[in-house]
């Protein structure tokens, strides 16, 4: 209300106008009303509050889940969102969030002419939402109504009830109490008063016994008919709570709030990832190999399984290596102090300087062919989802990527993902130690895993189709080449015989010389040649008085450190091999050696 010159002149804003917008159009038609400067700041004040409230506009958009990268400990999850905003401030909030978010991961990309302002994760708790009567159908609302009415008027019929019970149960007491009864009083000198006042008792007791027994029967039948009448209420309150007429409380809401600014009508996309826990993968391995070939079919494969509370529907799966929950700081060694003390020397500062500071298997969507297929298609290998893998290389881990859409639910089950199927070069050989086993073991041996990214795991050996066990692959050892265990072969035949006839023992002077020979037996029984590794070894010493002598190795090779001795060679089908080595031991005869 403007007041110029006494003429009163009615100016009103409409908060969805032009003014809202435009201020300086705001302030020409003030100008042409001739108003005061105190009308002036009163009529930009409501100016103002309209735009307040446009800043503080607030945007719900739906969004989806597009990609996911598993590591050994958590996922990043990849999300995407379309908006459209009005001139101004939006907040355009993205919910469907995981409670096991990592904020501090948070990352958001936007598209289109506005400016990212800010964005951050937050818990929103929503109003419980509460259902009035007047909703109910009219029927309930008045037996609601005729049953609090009839309750109301029932409890004031109680209370009268309880009120008699209360004066009649004092009299009771007062008259029992009574001294003339109870014989205490002066009547107990007059046997005719005596006479009166038993008289008087029985007959007022009896009255009031009477009335109490009523009461109590009426009180009764009024409380369960009030008990009935509380249950039918309160089954006619819950129907307030029925899902047909009332929404199911929602716990509190995971969302990400993204704060843009436009200078005019404006839409793009959303780009949003963050780290999440509760989710990672467990590597696995299937070697198979056949006697007739010279390789091995491995299948690296990945157990994948999450539990973030939200399900990744038909999204890209990628398999890395990385942990994103190991530790980033390298190691800082300090000086290491040494001193005397008590002659012995003391670490000071020391190695605590040096410390850090700080199952279903699953398928895939693929379209359905729409042509019939042929036998040769009938009798095709199937796909699996290595057919679609890409490895990427990082610095420090590497990532396979499958273009394949998954499936996996918020479940915490764990689901097979093949990462990779290659056939890898291997040498096949037979070892034996039969000083500790007469058994021949067949081994792989492979090279170049290290082109190959794997990590260590459990393998699972199969071997000409059948299920041999298991062992532990680990291609982050030093070695070159890994040897890799198939199993037993009973058709190798091993023995290790001590010659008791070589065996000597002899005093000469104070030293006391003993011998020994052995004789290792390998018989093929295979129909086609093999390569055999034979192992056995000799005693060492780090004492100066013990002396041990190989006398005969019969040619074999021995690593003088270890002492271990080895035999390779070739064996033919149903051809044996006999080896025989000796060794001599010569100590203290005074000093008793065992061996």
């Amino acid at each position: 209300l403007c007041k110029s010159n006494s003429t009163q002149q009615h100016v009103q804003i409409d908060p969805n106008s032009s003014f809202r917008n435009e201020p300086s159009a705001l302030l020409i038609v003030l100008n042409q009303k001739e108003i005061n400067m105190k009308q002036l700041i009163a009529v930009i004040g409501i100016s103002l509050l309209a735009f307040t409230s446009k800043a503080d506009e607030e945007k719900i958009v739906p969004s989806e889940i597009t990609n996911v990268t598993v590591y050994a400990q958590g996922a990043q999850v990849y999300q995407t969102a379309s908006y459209s905003i009005g001139k101004g401030v939006t907040q355009v909030v993205i919910e469907g969030i995981s409670q096991y978010i990592d904020p501090n991961s948070l990352q958001v990309k936007a598209t289109g002419s506005v400016v990212l302002l800010d964005s951050k994760y937050s818990l929103f708790y929503p109003k419980p939402e509460s259902i009035q009567l007047n909703t109910l159908p009219a029927s309930i609302r008045k037996s609601i109504s005729l049953l609090e009415d009839s309750l109301r008027t029932l409890g004031y019929d109680l209370q009268e009830i309880q009120d008699e019970i209360d004066v009649l149960t004092t009299s009771k007491s007062i008259l029992t109490n009574n001294g003339a009864v109870r014989g205490s009083g002066k009547v107990n000198d007059s046997i005719a008063l005596l006479k009166e006042a038993m008289e008087f008792y029985a007959i007022k007791m009896n009255d009031i016994n009477k009335k109490l027994l009523a009461l109590a029967k009426r009180k009764n039948v009024k409380v369960t008919l009030q008990t009935e009448m509380n249950q039918r209420l309160a089954d006619l309150r819950n129907y307030q709570n029925n899902p047909g007429l009332k929404p199911a409380p929602k716990g509190p809401s995971h969302r990400i709030t993204i704060t843009l600014s436009a200078n005019d009508y404006a839409k793009g996309k959303l780009d949003i990832s963050y780290l999440v826990s509760q989710a990672g993968w467990t590597p696995l391995y299937d070697l198979r190999s056949e006697s007739t070939s010279g390789t091995i079919n491995l299948n690296y494969k990945a157990q994948v399984y999450q539990n973030t509370g939200v399900d990744w529907d038909n999204v890209k799966l990628s398999i890395s290596t990385n942990n994103p929950y190991q530790n980033k700081t390298k190691p800082e060694l300090h000086p290491w102090y040494v001193d005397f003390y008590a002659n012995n020397y003391q670490t000071r500062g020391g190695a605590q300087n040096g410390m850090l500071k700080k199952s279903e298997s699953l398928g895939y969507a693929q379209p359905a062919p729409t042509q019939a297929y042929n036998n040769a298609d009938y009798e095709k290998d199937a796909l699996t989802s290595s057919d679609f893998m890409q490895v990427i290389d990082h610095m420090i881990s590497a990532e396979f990527r499958i273009d394949l859409p998954y499936t996996i639910k918020s479940d915490n089950q764990q689901h097979m993902v093949l990462v990779k199927n290659v056939d890898l070069q291997a040498e096949f050989k037979y070892y034996t130690v039969p000083k500790f086993d007469n058994g021949a073991y067949l081994v792989a041996q492979l090279s170049k895993l290290d082109e190959l990214q794997l990590v260590p795991a459990k393998a699972n050996i199969f071997f000409d189709g059948t299920y041999m066990g298991e062992t532990y692959l680990d291609p982050t050892t030093m070695d070159d080449t890994l040897n890799l265990s198939l199993g037993k072969d009973p058709n190798i035949i091993v023995k290790r015989t001590l010659l008791k006839k070589e065996l000597k023992e002899k005093i000469v002077g104070t030293k006391k010389e003993r011998t020994f020979a052995y004789a290792i037996e390998v018989k093929n029984l295979k129909s086609r040649s093999i390569e055999v590794i034979v192992q056995d070894q000799l005693p060492i010493t780090q004492n100066s008085e013990i002396e041990i002598q190989a006398i005969d190795l019969d040619k074999g090779t021995i690593d003088e450190r270890t002492g271990i001795i080895e035999w390779k060679f070739t064996l033919k089908p149903s051809a044996s091999k006999d080896i025989l080595f000796k060794y001599g031991v010569k100590h203290d005869k005074d000093k008793p050696l065992s061996l």
